[in-house]
């Protein structure tokens, strides 16, 4: 599974001209499931970025984890992180895992994350969406099991 932090002030994802979801400090969290993946690589990557220690102390450092803070997250599904360019100039998206098992894993990563304590929102898996966000920082993280 492959995930892209950002740090948010806020961020907000529309379908269709309606907001279906949205969070204020915290972090949106694009996912993506891949060919393979199980649900504990899902719950391993959710429990990684409970922990992860990304946001600010007293003192200024990255220090603290969303949980230390009571941060929220909004996670939204995106195929396009398996993209491969490395032949021609039209990314490839065989490597993401099929949508059925996409939207499985990516609903058991929201979940595990809502489980460990995070308030969650999520996208609309296989929607067009728009997403919006104030990135913190900024700070983005990319991780993958």
């Amino acid at each position: 599974m492959k995930a892209l932090l950002q740090r948010v002030s806020d961020a907000s994802v529309t379908v269709e001209g309606m907001n279906i979801g949205e969070t204020g400090p915290g972090l949106l969290i694009l996912v993506c499931a891949m060919r393979g993946d199980e649900e504990h690589h899902v719950e391993q990557l959710a429990l990684k970025i409970t922990k992860l220690r990304i946001f600010k102390d007293e003192a200024g450092k990255m220090n603290r984890s969303i949980l230390d803070i009571g941060g929220g997250a909004l996670v939204v599904s995106q195929f396009t992180l398996a993209a491969d360019t490395s032949r021609g100039n039209r990314p490839g998206f065989s490597a993401a895992a099929p949508p059925d098992i996409g939207e499985a894993l990516y609903l058991h990563f929201a979940k595990t994350l809502e489980t460990e304590g995070v308030a969650v929102a999520t996208g609309q898996f296989g929607a067009d969406m728009q997403v919006a966000l104030v990135n913190d920082g900024p700070v983005t993280i990319w991780l993958e099991t």
